[in-house]
């Protein structure tokens, strides 16, 4: 069940990430959902490392939210997604 919860919430986060780097237009549901789950855990990651511990709630879903739009952007970068 928690996995099913993982990919809703992930699907948000990335679609919410997508609308505020206006790549929205270019992503579809799976898209949205692998960039809020990988950019979840980039987000959590950068998090520890600066010593930043979110349990859950708003500071993690911010968390989760800032590391899908660096997601993003660093795809932007590569090419992947480009701003319509």
């Amino acid at each position: 069940m928690s996995w099913i919860i993982t990919l809703i919430i992930g699907g948000i986060v990335g679609w919410l990430a997508s609308i505020i780097m206006k790549t929205n237009a270019q992503m579809g549901l799976i898209a949205n959902v692998l960039v809020g789950v990988v950019g979840s855990l980039l987000g959590f990651w950068i998090a520890g490392l600066v010593g930043i511990a979110p349990g859950g709630g708003i500071l993690g879903f911010v968390v989760a939210l800032g590391g899908a739009v660096l997601l993003i952007f660093i795809l932007g970068k590569l090419g992947i997604f480009r701003r319509t």
